[in-house]
């Protein structure tokens, strides 16, 4: 990931690529001749090259003391996700962005997906259940942790997002295979009530061991469905445009045990395709980001949100290993 973020800052108007910093100084310096800057063995000789922001993507483990040790030179920071690998250090990096009054922004890049952008954009859907599947062969590419802070993480930063907080109820169940950590997590969560009275509730799977690679989203409201492939950037809206009586009619209709086996049903819906507008969702996260860094002001994902997510990921390793799951 690493590559592809040097990549966007080389070709960012307004930004210049001072270096990378890798412990294999041999690819850091491949990585330079490729895109600018200069290579460094260390995140201290990177910073004392007097950079203004810095991207980190390395292992989760690492998040804190590199992170940690950027604020206090305040330098703004993008994190790949996830924040961390546990609750206590993600509230530990959190309040360390607050402290400092630097940018942290964490990278959960599904939410700059042109698909995502899409879904949200679809007015007056308030979610009662999601669904959601991320599915994939093994990359082998985040061993060090398990695949809820792998992959689910994404999902669990959308549901935060839509339901606009944390689950309150959290039922799971996960299967270890070529590891200690969990490869294969089911999630179900429920959210607290909204206006309305209604409790959503959510359900996640994620796999890290598929056959092919598999995202999915289905949204279920009162007056819409929607559903999204992020594999292959479509998607579908489908609403009522039957009227109140209409409605009323069919299910006196259905309520007296009447055959409506020759009623249109499409007649009763309107089918349209998601209007997806393309575009690369790393390039829209770190334009994000460099705007918050120029103007002060919050990126869509900051400390706070990615804390959230390493809270409720840790919630769901927690209840599958209470369901019976053997895990670390």
């Amino acid at each position: 990931m690493g590559r592809h973020h040097a990549r966007l800052y080389a070709q960012s108007e307004g930004v210049e690529l001072v270096g990378v910093a890798d412990q294999d100084l041999a690819r850091a310096a491949g990585l330079c001749e490729e895109q600018g800057g200069k290579a460094f063995a260390s995140v201290v000789e990177l910073l004392d090259a007097g950079i203004d922001c810095l991207t980190v993507s390395t292992p989760t483990v690492t998040h804190r003391a590199i992170v940690e040790q950027a604020l206090a030179r305040r330098v703004h920071c993008l994190v790949e996700k996830p924040l961390a690998s546990s609750e206590s250090e993600a509230r530990a990096i959190a309040d360390a962005a607050r402290a400092s009054g630097c940018v942290l922004q964490v990278g959960h890049v599904v939410r700059y997906d042109p698909v995502m952008r899409a879904v949200r954009a679809v007015p007056g859907v308030t979610p009662r259940f999601v669904e959601m599947d991320r599915i994939s062969p093994m990359t082998f590419r985040s061993v060090d942790v398990g695949v809820v802070l792998d992959m689910m993480i994404h999902d669990l930063d959308l549901l935060v997002m839509l339901f606009g907080g944390e689950p309150e109820e959290i039922h799971a169940n996960a299967v270890c295979v070529l590891g200690e950590a969990e490869d294969v997590c089911n999630a179900r969560l429920v959210f607290p009530r909204g206006a309305d009275g209604i409790r959503p509730v959510a359900n996640v799977t994620a796999s890290r061991l598929g056959l092919k690679t598999e995202r999915k989203l289905r949204i279920i409201s009162e007056d819409a469905y929607i559903s999204a492939d992020f594999v292959e950037r479509k998607g579908r809206v489908v609403r009522k445009t039957a009227n109140q009586q209409q409605l009323d009619e069919v299910r006196a209709q259905l309520a007296a045990g009447a055959d409506l086996s020759g009623v249109d049903y499409m007649s009763l819906v309107a089918d349209e395709p998601l209007h997806v507008v393309p575009g690369e969702p790393l390039r829209l996260q770190l334009d994000d980001f460099l705007r918050a860094v120029r103007t002060g002001t919050r990126p869509e994902v900051d400390a706070e949100a990615g804390f959230a997510s390493v809270r409720t990921a840790e919630r769901i390793v927690a209840s599958a290993r209470e369901a019976g799951a053997r895990m670390v």
